[in-house]
């Protein structure tokens, strides 16, 4: 019988068709057809008497319907090999047998459908077509009616049997369920473990097939596992059992607590977090008992089961994104954000909650640092997710977590956490060592994409979640001078991560304690060398897609040596620029104020900058670097002057210290540029900052990068001018004392240094007076005082003067004029570079008076005045030139003829500084040029193509610029007939020339040369609307 029964069950197998088995099953849910509908309204009885004649219906149909026989033999194979009791004198529990039933014999069907299934190769010739449809796949109306059944199970089969407490009771869904509640009988036999664990066991069977699976778990998966945690892990009682509290075997309670399991790994794991959540937590529910209803709440046994579960569940690959997401598609963001996701995103609160369940280990965790490194890594992925919905909620929850970790075990967090989201930029450390490996030239060290990645986590937990713990300051501090040089290359060009660098560095500057902010600043300002930075074997470069990369740099030659040094002066000079900008961010804390009031503590600093440049000039041995630094730091002393803090008298006495080295430095160093910053540092310190040349404000500007430098200069100048009225005024009184100074105890070599000018605000407060012939003796009689700061004032006194148009300086012009012309022979940088201002000034007043005189000193010969007289003097010219500006046409024939003649000079020298001059002439003559040229053009084609100095070749191929440039869009009709001799002169150099600032030179000319082309032959479009007033 057992044989034949078995090869019955295998035919039915292989002919019994889905279309059967889903109208049996339409047939127990309901014979008018309704659905489900029909049995929520009835009661008690009545739904009792519905089963039964369901039950009935569906037997009538097997006896009497032939074509129904084949689903009857395999119901019976199946029900005969089934291991639960199927009848039952409790009438639910004979319809969830048979419904049991049904579902597995659609299983079986299904799966003997698919394994018959054969589609054939598809077609080459139409791969639009869509592939055969499997014979096993169900309708949507076929799924409805599966889940309607499905629904039948689980309410009649598996939640009447649960305990209170576990799980949601049937009382708290629908009306439906609180009937089937009291319809159920479990003194009836089987009693209630059986039912569940027949219930549980051919429900994961059934779901053993993908599609029946997911039409399961979906929906009810929550109440499956409910069952399953009762059934293996509820504790049983001592004491005699009742039939209803039956218990089951060991290995019944063995097999359901892997099947708890299997289940939990195989669906979707934010959906296991989310239902064991509620398993473990959920609203307060109803305890079935007959005359009191007590709100109860999951058993103890099953919140420690819950809680284990979950642990595992996070210590799983991706285990900390599926907590994430179960617990935020429970509150209603759905798995790609869902309608409610900004709301869940903004719930802070709820990140709160996430983050500490995160952040405690778990019991079965070794400890809790392995906990840490098994879970830090994924707490990491979070921050790193496309979709920008579901990104801003993970990021929060990230951020989050991370500020708990760090909060709640800072060592961990640091090691975990903070270690490998900095690593990017530690591994680029001057103070880290990189392997051979990665030392070979071009080497890419930080990719453009972990550098970006490093910069926008940071950005994201430090910035945004905006919570100053020591443990983040701290670990922030190693990289922050690299931070800031990397915000500093970022300026150069368009990059998505400037913004970030300077948000950070803001950040830290404001939540650090001001002492250590200080520090900091001092170390992006070079003042501290302990401070880590970029490796020097590394450098960053500007990447594809708009990022930044760290490679290893090219080895230089000897030929690259000065433009790398170049490119690093320039370097650091650009960092002092942004260190302002940076500063100017934070004015409304103090901390820039602050810095600069630290800035008069480091005058030994400077003053050891200022020897160490001394001693490299005395033993020859001054290069780029050391002369940028000194600029550094003279610019450093040149903000502190400029105004950017208040200074007293007694900082003024702690900055005179640096008056000798400033001397020396004006007299020995090289570059004109510093030697004129530090002579007027000098008088700038010496008249406690009444008196600031514009020298001393372009380098505060510099440094600390103001918006307004012009008008801070003017502010300047015009408490300088009204200084230096008071300094003339009190010149009588202070020679007297300095004559009287053997008496009185004072040196009577001091410098001298009007009483007046310690006072300037008293002194820029009222109105310069007419001068008298005394005063104007005085400051005539300074103007040849031993003294250079003494000196250096009378000239620059007599030069506001002539400004301000005294009368009785002007009576004197001759005389000035001799004056400032001796004093051009002065060996001392401050003081002729005062007597160049003045005569350009006086030239200024009266140009048709002075200019020849200049002129045939600039066109003299070397035995009658020196080189480096006749420098000056072209210096003069060239202020002058600029002074003039639109009136310089009148004197143009004399400075033309002059400048050309200079080109001729034996002097490299000097016919450098002709051309210089004839450029900025040129540009300022416009229409005026066209009689001279061609004189002009001659001239300068053959110094740029013969001249044996490269210096003059690039003077002029540097005049083409100028004449360009100036002219702009007149050089159409200026340049008409000597336009073609320029562009062949400017290819010839681009294409013979050697040197190549020359041929850059030519190459900004030729560039000039085709935007003016370019808008000649193709002008601009302008809509213009005319009106014509008709006669």
């Amino acid at each position: 019988m057992a044989a034949a029964g078995k090869a019955v069950g295998s035919g039915a197998l292989e002919t019994c068709s889905l279309d059967q088995i889903l109208e049996a099953l339409k047939l127990l849910l309901s014979p008018g057809g309704s659905g489900s509908s029909s049995l929520q309204i009835t009661k008690h009885d009545v739904l009792l008497a519905t089963l039964k004649s369901n039950l009935s219906a569906l037997e009538d149909k097997f006896l009497k319907d032939p074509q129904w026989k084949k689903l009857k033999l395999l119901r019976d194979e199946i029900a005969r090999k089934a291991e639960w009791p199927q009848n039952s004198e409790d009438v639910t529990w004979n319809f969830t047998s048979q419904t049991l039933l049904l579902l597995l014999c659609l299983k079986e069907t299904m799966l003997c459908l698919a394994a018959d299934f054969n589609p054939g190769k598809p077609n080459p010739r139409t791969p639009e077509v869509a592939p055969a449809l499997s014979p096993d796949a169900l309708s949507v109306s076929q799924q409805k009616t599966v889940q309607s059944i499905l629904q039948f199970v689980v309410t009649l089969g598996v939640c009447p049997y649960l305990l209170p407490g576990v799980g949601v009771p049937l009382r708290c869904r629908t009306e439906f369920g609180a009937v089937v509640q009291d319809v159920v009988c479990l003194d009836a036999a089987p009693a209630a473990p059986r039912r569940l664990y027949a219930s549980c066991r051919v429900l994961l069977n059934v779901a053993q097939h993908a599609s029946l699976g997911s039409l399961i778990f979906c929906r009810h998966f929550g109440d499956i596992a409910a069952g399953l945690c009762q059934l293996g892990f509820c504790p049983t009682k001592r004491q005699a059992l009742t039939p209803a509290e039956e218990v089951l075997t060991e290995e019944e309670r063995t097999l359901s607590t892997e099947a708890l399991r299997d289940m939990l790994d195989q669906v979707y794991q934010p959906l296991a977090v989310r239902e064991l959540l509620i398993l473990q937590g959920g609203p307060p529910q109803s305890c079935t008992d007959a005359k009191t209803q007590v709100k109860c709440r999951a058993p103890a046994w099953l919140r420690r089961l819950c809680g284990q579960l979950l642990s595992e569940r996070l210590l799983r690959p991706n285990g900390v994104q599926a907590v994430v997401r179960g617990i935020l598609e429970g509150a209603g963001a759905g798995a790609a954000g869902g309608r409610d996701a900004e709301a869940t995103a903004a719930d802070w609160k709820k990140c709160d909650q996430i983050a500490k369940i995160l952040a405690s280990c778990p019991q079965q965790s070794l400890s809790p640092e392995s906990y840490y490194r098994d879970i830090c890594p994924q707490i990491l992925d979070l921050f790193h997710f496309q979709d920008k919905l579901t990104a801003r909620q993970f990021q929060r929850v990230a951020t989050t977590t991370f500020l708990t970790m760090s909060r709640e075990r800072p060592q961990l967090a640091a090691k975990y956490l903070l270690q490998p989201v900095l690593a990017p930029l530690h591994r680029c450390l001057n103070t880290a060592e990189i392997p051979e490996s990665d030392m070979g030239p071009g080497t890419i060290l930080v990719t453009e994409e972990e550098l970006s990645r490093c910069i926008e986590d940071v950005f994201k937990v430090y910035v945004v979640g905006n919570e100053p713990l020591t443990v983040l300051l701290d670990s922030l501090l190693p990289v922050l001078g690299l931070l800031f040089l990397l915000y500093c290359f970022t300026k150069q060009s368009v990059s998505h991560i400037r913004s970030l660098c300077q948000e950070i560095l803001l950040w830290i500057l404001g939540k650090l304690e001001r002492k250590k902010a200080i520090a900091s600043l001092k170390g992006l300002a070079g003042l501290d060398k302990a401070v880590p930075s970029l490796h020097s074997l590394c450098q960053f470069r500007a990447a594809t897609h708009g990022g930044i990369m760290i490679t290893v740099k090219e080895a230089i030659s000897d030929e690259d040596e000065d433009e790398a040094l170049y490119q690093k002066v320039s370097s650091e000079q650009g960092q002092m620029e942004h260190l302002g900008d940076l500063l100017s961010h934070c004015q409304e804390c103090g901390l820039a104020g602050d810095f600069f009031i630290f800035c008069l503590k480091v005058v030994d600093f400077v003053a050891a900058t200022l020897q160490r440049a001394c001693a490299s000039l005395a033993h020859q041995t001054e290069s780029t670097v050391e002369s940028q630094t000194l600029s550094m730091s003279m610019g450093l002393v040149a903000v502190m002057l400029g105004g950017a803090v208040q200074l007293k008298s007694s900082d003024f006495a702690v900055l005179k210290q640096l008056l000798p080295l400033l001397e020396k430095v004006s007299h020995t160093y090289p570059d004109p540029v510093i030697q004129e910053l530090a002579v007027d540092l000098r008088i700038t310190i010496s008249t406690h900052g009444a008196f600031a040349t514009e020298a001393v404000s372009m380098a505060a500007h510099s440094t600390l990068n103001k918006k307004d430098p012009e008008e801070k200069t003017e502010q300047q100048q015009q408490t300088s001018h009204e200084s230096y009225t008071d300094v003339a005024q009190s010149h009588v009184k202070q020679q007297q004392s300095h004559e009287k100074s053997p008496q009185t105890g004072l040196p009577s070599s001091a410098p001298f240094i009007p009483k007046g000018v310690s006072e300037p605000s008293s002194a820029a407060n009222q109105k310069p007076a007419s001068i008298t012939t005394e005063q104007l003796q005085e400051v005539l009689l300074s103007a040849y005082d031993p003294q250079i700061p003494t000196r250096a004032a009378a000239l620059r006194t007599l030069s506001r003067w002539i400004e301000q148009r005294e009368a009785k300086a002007l009576e004197m012009q001759e005389k000035l004029l001799k004056i400032f012309l001796e004093n051009l022979e002065h060996e001392d940088t401050f003081v002729y570079l005062s007597a160049i201002q003045g005569v350009a000034v006086l030239s200024d007043v009266y140009p048709e008076r002075i200019l020849p005189d200049l002129l045939a000193q600039y066109d003299g010969g070397k035995d009658k005045h020196t080189p480096e007289t006749r420098m000056k003097v072209g210096e003069v010219l060239m202020r002058i030139v600029r002074a003039l500006g639109d009136m310089v046409s009148k004197y143009r024939e004399p400075l033309i003829h002059t400048f050309l003649r200079g080109v001729r000079d034996p002097d490299s020298a000097h016919r450098a500084s002709s051309l210089a001059n004839l450029g900025e002439l040129c540009q300022r003559l416009d229409f005026l040029l066209g009689s001279v040229v061609h004189e002009v053009t001659a001239c300068l084609i053959a110094v740029a193509k013969t001249d044996r100095e490269v210096q003059v070749r690039r003077a002029a191929v540097h005049v083409v610029v100028l004449l360009l440039r100036g002219l702009s869009q007149k050089a159409t009709e200026v340049l008409k007939d000597v336009l073609t001799d320029l562009y062949h002169l400017l290819k010839h150099v681009v294409c013979v020339e050697p040197d190549d600032v020359a041929k850059l030179h030519a190459q900004l000319a030729l560039e000039e040369l085709d935007e003016i082309m370019r808008n000649f032959l193709f002008p601009p479009q302008k809509l213009e609307k005319k009106i014509v007033v008709l006669p």
